[in-house]
């Protein structure tokens, strides 16, 4: 192990060679303006193979709004003394936009180097889990080391924009590659701390309540019916569910399911018109044990009570729905040797932790798997000045190596 960690210790220049090789291909999916990962997935290909790693799998998921006509996933396997067993670490090659480039300091496909920060757009999501990945089997190579069980790598497309032509293909198409016994290991959500384990998440429910009234002249109000009042009493109607659907679970922060109204669209333009139609939004994050189709039906019969009410009609339509999958169990093998490997290489107190949003694990866990997402991450995705921690990706990869020979 010593030999293994000193090998990852002196890799800084790796770190930001391939960081600097990665960030300047925008591999971006067609949703988010760009042509998709064949470049950087080519990138890979050749690297893994310069490696010497002789198992190396491209996976094509068709895709006809891309150029080359399909979108790739990339798979590479280093034996282990048990071959029947895998250690699997996935991470993803799309990026998203950079955005505003006025909000940027520096071209957002160039990295720029400043002590243990490098900053570029991509360099922390997900960048800094395929370079960590990479840094292990470099490491396990350069010292002649078999690990205990296989080491597997799997470089995925489309997890920006819903992972039809990633993951989700490789279980519809490609499921042999994975065995139920297997560990996988997603290093795409963590804390500074390094603490944070992920094994559950919450399920994800946006709704949008249109209310239907008469919109009349506000110096004659009861020629029409205002949509305004009854759009309001169902917002604080909608709030009475966390009362409802009251289960807690304290690796959840908060614990508790959330309903919270959010966006609202505009009714009317003018002061003096009364409205009559309201339209808003509620973000719904779920704890696990309850069916989506029980929150919904008691917001109908909110609605219903409404109607009543005030004379309204209410609609629903439902822009986004996940229903939570199954949780990884805290005592599972992975939870326990990922907890254990952070608590070596970082010495703090890794814990497992739920979240309110989705991961790919879920894909995985609903096909049986057992999966965490972890890694040392900063939080700055998706933002201007996009930056990652050189320090962190060498400490990561120490854990993602400690898993296999200890």
């Amino acid at each position: 192990m010593k030999s293994v960690f000193d090998t990852i210790e002196k890799q800084s220049d790796r770190v930001v060679e391939l960081q600097t090789a990665l960030t300047a291909i925008p591999a971006m999916g067609p949703k988010n303006g760009g042509d998709g990962e064949k470049e950087k997935a080519d990138f890979l290909l050749s690297y893994l193979k310069s490696m010497g790693i002789a198992d190396i799998r491209e996976y094509r998921a068709p895709d006809e709004s891309v150029s080359c006509g399909y979108r790739p996933s990339v798979a590479a396997i280093i034996p282990g003394k048990n071959t029947e067993k895998t250690l699997w670490v996935i991470s993803h090659t799309d990026i998203v936009p950079p955005g505003d480039l006025g909000l940027w300091n520096s071209d957002p496909y160039t990295v720029v180097r400043d002590g243990d920060v490098i900053t570029g757009r991509g360099v922390e999501d997900n960048q800094q889990g395929i370079v960590s990945s990479l840094l292990t089997a470099h490491a396990l190579i350069d010292n002649g080391i078999t690990p205990e069980i296989n080491y597997g790598m799997i470089f995925i497309a489309d997890e920006e924009t819903g992972s039809t032509f990633g993951l989700d293909y490789l279980l519809r198409e490609h499921e042999e590659l994975f065995k139920k016994e297997d560990l996988i290991l997603v290093p795409d959500f963590g804390e500074s701390t390094s603490d944070m384990v992920e094994v559950a998440e919450k399920s994800m429910f946006w709704l949008k309540v249109i209310v239907e009234g008469k919109q009349c002249h506000a110096s004659t109000p009861d020629q029409g019916i205002n949509t305004l009042v009854p759009a309001s009493a169902m917002i604080l109607k909608i709030k009475q569910l966390e009362d409802i659907f009251d289960a807690e679970n304290p690796i959840f922060d908060p614990p508790r399911s959330t309903f919270q109204p959010t966006m609202k669209e505009a009714n009317v333009t003018n002061v003096n018109t009364i409205p009559g139609r309201d339209v808003f939004y509620v973000d719904s994050r779920v704890m696990p044990e309850y069916d989506l189709d029980e929150i919904l039906d008691q917001i109908k019969v909110y609605g219903k009570e409404v109607e009543d009410e005030y004379g309204v009609t209410i609609s629903y339509e439902v822009p986004m729905r996940e229903q939570a999958a199954p949780a990884t169990p805290e005592d599972s093998e992975i939870v326990q040797r990922t907890i254990a490997s952070i608590k070596r290489v970082y010495n703090n107190s890794p814990r497992p932790v739920g979240v309110g949003g989705g991961t790919v694990a879920a894909l995985l866990r609903r096909k049986g798997y057992h999966v965490v997402v972890w890694a040392t991450l900063n939080h700055c995705a998706h933002q201007p000045n996009e930056w990652a921690s050189i320090k962190n990706t060498i400490g990561d990869a120490k854990v993602i190596a400690d898993m296999l020979i200890s």
